[in-house]
């Protein structure tokens, strides 16, 4: 389970909305809880794929990596899992997002159709990385 405010989803949202046609992507920060992950803020990151042939891919640089995790450490915060758009496409990871995704982490996809985000679904990776089984999100009013 994942435990978000309405404003941190918003973010999410408005940030697949800004980056589309291409795919944005960014770091959830907070803390693990007795399992589950609590957000605590969202932490927009730029995606190093610009290049018009793999705008359907997100990559993150180690570099804007290790800041985000800096950021996060600084505050006492984890990085709880990474959030990406999806472009006129399923709220659901692809094979690219299973062969680069870590267990442990939550893995939110936003779904932005013709510019407008229309659904958000977050996914854990199963521990043996064979597949990703869908999280429950508990959004608490902000």
């Amino acid at each position: 389970m994942i435990v978000l405010d309405d404003k941190q989803l918003a973010q999410m949202r408005a940030h697949g909305e800004r980056d589309y046609p291409f795919e944005c992507c960014g770091l959830m920060l907070g803390r693990f809880e007795a399992g589950r992950k609590d957000v605590v803020e969202t932490y927009p990151i730029s995606n190093a794929r610009e290049e018009e042939a793999k705008r359907n891919r997100f990559l993150i640089r180690p570099e804007e990596l290790m800041r985000g995790e800096l950021f996060a450490r600084e505050k006492g915060l984890d990085v709880v899992g990474f959030y990406h758009s999806h472009p006129d496409d399923r709220a659901v990871p692809s094979q690219y997002d299973l062969e680069h995704a870590w267990p442990t982490y939550s893995y939110i996809v936003v779904s932005v159709e013709k510019g407008r985000a229309v659904d958000l679904r977050s996914w854990e990776m199963e521990s043996d990385r064979s597949r990703f089984t869908e999280e429950q999100i508990v959004s608490e009013g902000a």
